[in-house]
This record gives C-alpha cells, structure tokens and sequence, in this order.
C-alpha cells in the first residue's frame, strides 16, 4: 500500500481556507483570563500562558497527512512544521505530545518510521517527548501537541511591526509547486531534494539568532502563504510593502508556477485576499508563488532597519537562503499589502 496514494491532500495545503476558518471560529464564546496572554482571537502563532512574573508557556498544536513518500522523511517535516510556532514567538521549546492517526491496514512498519523521523528531529531541537495520542483513521496523519516557554516580556508577536521595518524570509518559497509537480511526476530531483531539505530544516537556528536584535513582530509562512501570513502581520495599523524579485525560490518553482502546477490551497489563499490586494503589476508566476501554501516553511520577521543587514548577515551564516524581501510602510489606502 502507497503511502501518499491514501492521501486526498498533504502537509499545510490541507489547512481549512482562511475565510473559512474566520467564519467557524467567529462564533465561539470569548474567554476571559488574565494569565492567557495570546488566545485565538489574535490570530498568532501559538497560546501563551503567564505562570509567574518571568515565565510564560507556549502552547501549539499541528499534524497533518503526508506530503512526500518516504515515511521517515515525512516524520521529520511533521515535527520541524510543528515546533515552528514557538519558535516564531521568540520561544524555547521544552516537550512535545505525538499525535498519530493511521491506517489499520497500512504497514506499521511505516508507523515505526514516522515516529523515528520525528523523535530526530525532537533531538535536534533538544525537546523531549513526553507521550501522545494515536487512532486508526484512514488516512495516515502525523504531528505533535507542543509546549515552549519564554519571558512574557520577549513575546514575539505576530502583528506588531513597526514603520521602517525592514522585512527578512529565512527560507525559499515554492515547497506546494514542487510537491504539486512531484504528485504530477514532472518535478526535477534538484527541486524535489531542495523542497524535503528545506521541509525538514528547523527554524530553531533562525529564531535563535534573531533574539540578539530588535525584531518587533515575526511569524512562520505555512500553509496560508507568504501573502496571507504577511497580511495578518501587516493588521490594520500598517502596509507591508515586498518586492518578489527579492524572493528566495526553491529550484524550478518560477518555472512550475508558470505552468500552472498550482495547488488547491492555493487558490484558497487567492480568494481569501483577492479584493485586499493589486496583483495587476506582478506576473502570473509571482502570483502563484505568493500565494503557494509553504509547509514547514520559513520565518517572516521584521526587525529595526538599522539592524536589519546584521540581522541578516547572523541568520544566513545557518541559512543562506535568507535575504531582506521589503519593508513596512504607513498605511497606504486600504491595501496591507504592496506587490513592488
């Protein structure tokens, strides 16, 4: 039995629509606790959880099904998507729960991989597995509970820019344009071998070195796509404006978005901020990438100007891929977002 061939979609381009889950979670009760210092209402990366004058808990969750063949590999990009989240609130991650979901008929064989690959990477974050949940389902499914800490007072939030920041992308865009052309059998190897090494990296060592500078908002680009992701940064106070010659691209993904290898996800993500945005200037190609679901994908940070290239210059000594893609402007219009 095909591992992705019991898969109707994988990795973060399984997320439900941003417009449809602004709509589900709008008509949940509000909660009120002092000591819950980041909640859904924020639409930020992960829970935070006061619990004495200095230390806060970060609390997230992720899985989703297989977005490559090989079970252990899937179990390696699984956990680096999942302990993202902390790592994008300027958090240290201590422990993890997995979450498992697995077909009764599959070979557990394939189970036992899964869960190698994700205990590696666990042990690279230097993060301990504490136990978790496992059901039998029909597609296979794979992610953890996660728990971090940081100081509240060093909470990187996700929508607190500021003008004259400059904008820093820690990895390549295009990982759902190559997976879309892997699914299609069309993708070169240079382009798949790229997208699974930058799928399993972590961001750990990016947020570790953007902690000695002043980063004022970050957030990680998943299955929402950078311009999404980029809008909820931007909120309603700014205009975040990005120059996609700037980009850093995964191998061949230009050409794939040119040939329409576009994922559903994607057009999710299109639809979500097709009036809140002018793509008139920028290529069809460029669209689509902006657009592309990331899984695993990197940290879109803002940080001071005057730092800006320092800050670069520290990240790209453990990710090379990284470069300055724009800056954050006063509000212009009604648009949060700026194709130059």
């Amino acid at each position: 039995m095909d591992f992705l061939s019991q898969c109707t979609s994988g990795g973060c381009g399984a997320k439900i629509g941003p417009n449809e889950l602004a709509g589900f979670l709008g008509g949940l009760p509000k909660f009120s606790d002092e000591k819950l210092l980041v909640d859904f209402n924020a639409s930020d990366d992960a829970a935070v959880y006061q619990v004495s004058e200095n230390l806060a808990l970060i609390s997230t969750v992720d899985f989703f099904s297989p977005m490559v063949e090989d079970p252990r590999t899937f179990g390696r990009i699984a956990v680096a998507n999942a302990l993202s989240d902390v790592y994008a609130m300027g958090g240290e991650v201590l422990f993890a729960l997995n979450l498992v979901c697995f077909p009764e008929k599959m070979a557990k064989q394939k189970l036992s991989e899964i869960l190698i690959g994700g205990a590696e990477k666990l042990k690279e974050a230097q993060a301990s597995l504490a136990g978790g949940h496992s059901i039998y389902d029909h597609e296979p499914k794979y992610g953890l509970a996660v728990t971090g800490q940081v100081d509240p007072k060093k909470i990187i939030h996700n929508n607190t820019p500021k003008v004259g920041d400059i904008l820093i992308l820690t990895k390549a865009l295009g990982v759902g344009l190559v997976q879309s052309a892997v699914r299609g059998k069309v993708a070169c190897k240079t382009s798949e071998k790229a997208a699974i090494a930058s799928m399993e990296r972590l961001n750990k060592y990016a947020a570790e070195k953007m902690r000695d500078f002043p980063v004022h908002a970050c957030t990680d680009v998943t299955g929402f796509g950078l311009l999404v992701h980029a809008s909820e940064m931007a909120g309603a106070d700014v205009t975040l404006v990005i120059d996609p010659e700037q980009l850093p691209l995964l191998p061949h993904a230009y050409h794939y978005a040119e040939e329409f290898l576009a994922t559903a996800a994607g057009q999710r993500n299109r639809q979500f901020l097709e009036t809140k945005i002018d793509l008139t200037n920028t290529t069809p190609a460029f669209q689509e990438i902006l657009f592309d679901p990331q899984t695993s994908g990197g940290l879109l940070i803002s940080v001071a100007a005057h730092k800006a290239v320092e800050c670069l210059e520290a990240i790209q000594k453990d990710d090379p891929i990284a470069a300055i893609i724009g800056e954050v402007c006063r509000k212009e219009s009604d648009q949060s977002i700026i194709i130059v």
